[in-house]
């Protein structure tokens, strides 16, 4: 089932040259064919990964410490996740909640693009952009909404609007 909506997702987002990642299913990724796969410090290892999915496949890694996130700079993954930045309901076997110093931090020392992830909503992803990170992973703000096509929208403009703010800095 999980590889028949893969396939089924990834011929829609080809349409939009959107990419497809999948989470922690590296088995998945490759039966569908993915983009690539986000994989967390408990799953496969980063170099069995990467040997499977080949090198022009993207790979991300959550990093859930400062020592993780120090020593993703020794791998060639295509970017980190600071994993979460604020609790939520959707992370809850966390041992740090980053938050938006950690975000900055974790900038200042990473050679990868930042993504955030956890408790990314309207009220916190602008914040988390001008905090340094690159890009957010949303959920609950989008799914959980009346109106999961505007709250895309809204969301999109706040982070376009923090942009303009670093860039205006």
């Amino acid at each position: 089932e999980f590889v028949e909506k893969a396939l089924k997702l990834k011929s829609l987002l080809s349409k939009y040259n959107v990419p497809l990642i999948i989470n922690d299913r590296v088995d998945i990724a490759l039966a569908c064919d993915a983009d690539g796969v986000h994989i967390g410090q408990s799953d496969m290892p980063y170099h069995i990964v990467r040997e499977l999915l080949g090198k022009n496949k993207i790979i991300g890694l959550s990093v859930e410490s400062k020592e993780q996130a120090l020593n993703a700079n020794n791998l060639d993954v295509d970017y980190i996740a600071a994993s979460p930045v604020f609790e939520t309901n959707t992370k809850t076997n966390t041992t740090i909640v980053w938050g938006n110093e950690g975000i900055s931090w974790i900038k200042s020392i990473s050679k990868h693009p930042l993504v955030a992830i956890g408790g990314m909503n309207h009220d916190t992803v602008g914040g988390t952009i001008e905090a340094g990170a690159d890009s957010v992973a949303v959920i609950s703000a989008i799914v959980c909404s009346p109106d999961p096509c505007k709250s895309s929208q809204q969301l999109k403009q706040i982070i376009s609007d923090a942009r303009k703010r670093l860039q205006n800095k």
